[in-house]
């Protein structure tokens, strides 16, 4: 990676880790391994940068040093033009194929946050309310969201400044997040002695004294970068004569993608032996956590101690320089993370007074939530009490229906049976066809209907005449 000095802190670390192979493994003779030769092209694509933006970013670079153009004039700028924005220029000037698939993985980036947005915005119960995802894109500051459709030069501006920002405050937000994991594992130990009784508390308090013995009770840590580290390192994992150890050699040994740089991973694998004799997976006083803390510190240590310029890489002159100062030939003990807590009591105390508030909060809106509960079940018994009501009312008005429906009793005219009900319901509702009829008077409606009446009965009197009356003469009935 010739181009990679002049390189911002960011675009030199992810570069780096992108074009970079895997750690030597503790177990291989370095000397006894060929190394084959690293192209570009044969990258890892896995690498993480711990960004949230990672897969964006990296696909990015890998279409970018794609382009002879940018390649070349990535190597002719120097670190400060790059940080002024003055390598994203150069964008203008990358091959059309390069600025197409560059569009294309901008529109994934926003759609991907878009839906993000949307699966917050559902998660917090705004189904309802619409999403205004330009106001909401704006916490995206690695790209511009007023242009989602093409990637542009103020694109990859802010993507290297979001980037190296970020990555800056990478180790900051590590140890924060670090030291709230060890406060809370204290908390959760003294909250846990609460629940017990005296004789179990003081079983508990002298079994973890024990396991804190036992944890500190280990081989001596050599301080990191040191040559009794890195002789360590030469001789246990190389399989070389310590009393041969060459600084230079070394170095060309563990620069495993062979760049002339120690990026952060290759920095990190050197210190596994280190490590194997604080942390043990199968003892219950150590913790890997804590194993992966001590690992970043020793590499932050190193990076602070070697790393002249501040790219976050180790140049084999930075290291050869390294060597030759007293604390690399007599250092200071290293102090282990047991020796130096992560946190004070200061700090303990304001935490447990944070998780009391937020204890109170949350039994707060518990007890609110009840309480709406209460009034939701009260309604609904309410609304039971009432369905059942209407049920009761709707049965008696079947029932009621049901007894009008019933057969009536019959009429016995000699001859033919007349249902008594049949009858009066016929003219019942003779009477009210009549009534709506025009333009006769409401007398002559009355006069009609009642010779109808009399005429019907006439007839089936008639009817029922012995042999012989039928000849009588018929009595007209007429209304005065």
């Amino acid at each position: 990676m010739w181009w990679s000095r002049v390189l911002p802190i960011s675009w030199v670390l992810v570069l780096v880790q992108l074009l970079t192979s895997e750690a030597v493994p503790i177990s291989k003779d370095r000397t006894k391994i060929k190394e084959p030769e690293v192209r570009i092209e044969d990258a890892p694509a896995n690498v993480d940068t711990g960004l949230h933006y990672d897969r964006y970013l990296r696909e990015v670079i890998d279409f970018l040093e794609k382009d002879e153009h940018f390649r070349e004039k990535l190597h002719n700028t120097d670190m400060e033009d790059i940080k002024q924005g003055k390598l994203a220029k150069e964008l203008d000037f990358v091959s059309h194929h390069v600025r197409t698939k560059l569009d294309e993985l901008k529109r994934q980036e926003v759609n991907r946050l878009r839906t993000l947005i949307k699966a917050r915005h559902d998660l917090e119960g705004g189904n309802d309310i619409a999403v205004d995802h330009q106001a909401l894109l704006k916490q995206f500051e690695y790209l511009n969201h007023m242009n989602p459709h093409t990637f542009e030069v103020d694109d990859l501006d802010r993507l290297i400044k979001s980037a190296t920002n970020d990555l800056e405050n990478f180790d900051k937000e590590r140890h924060e997040e670090f030291k709230r994991y060890e406060m809370m594992k204290e908390h959760d130990r003294r909250e846990h002695l609460k629940t017990l009784d005296e004789d179990e508390r003081k079983r508990e308090e002298e079994h973890y004294d024990e396991l804190r013995k036992k944890h500190a009770d280990h081989p001596k840590v050599n301080h990191p970068g040191s040559q009794n580290q890195l002789k360590e390192v030469w001789e246990d994992t190389d399989g070389l004569d310590p009393e041969d150890f060459d600084p230079k050699t070394f170095f060309n040994l563990h620069d495993t993608n062979g760049d002339g740089f120690f990026d952060e991973q290759e920095l990190e694998s050197l210190f596994t032996k280190e490590l194997e004799k604080l942390y043990d997976p199968t003892n219950e006083e150590d913790d890997m956590v804590e194993m992966e803390e001590e690992r970043l510190r020793m590499r932050e240590h190193v990076m602070n101690e070697v790393d002249s310029n501040k790219d976050r890489l180790v140049s084999l002159d930075e290291f050869m320089t390294a060597t030759n100062k007293k604390e690399f030939l007599e250092p200071d003990s290293w102090e282990t993370l047991e020796q130096n807590q992560a946190y004070t009591d200061e700090e303990l105390r304001e935490f447990e007074d944070h998780l009391v508030r937020q204890e109170q909060e949350l039994h707060q809106k518990t007890a609110e939530l009840q309480k709406q509960r209460d009034e939701l079940d009260k309604q609904q018994e309410q609304l039971n009490a009432q369905k059942v009501e209407l049920q009761q009312a709707v049965d008696h008005m079947e029932r009621l229906r049901a007894e009008k429906q019933e057969p009536p009793a019959e009429v016995h005219v000699e001859g033919n049976a007349i249902p008594e009900s049949h009858a009066a319901d016929n003219q019942q509702q003779h009477y009210q066809e009549a009534l709506i009829q025009e333009p006769q008077p409401v007398a002559q409606v009355h006069q009609d209907a009642y010779q109808d009446q009399n005429q019907q009965v006439g007839e089936q009197t008639h009817h029922n005449l012995p042999p012989g009356d039928h000849e009588r003469p018929q009595i007209e009935n007429h209304l005065p």
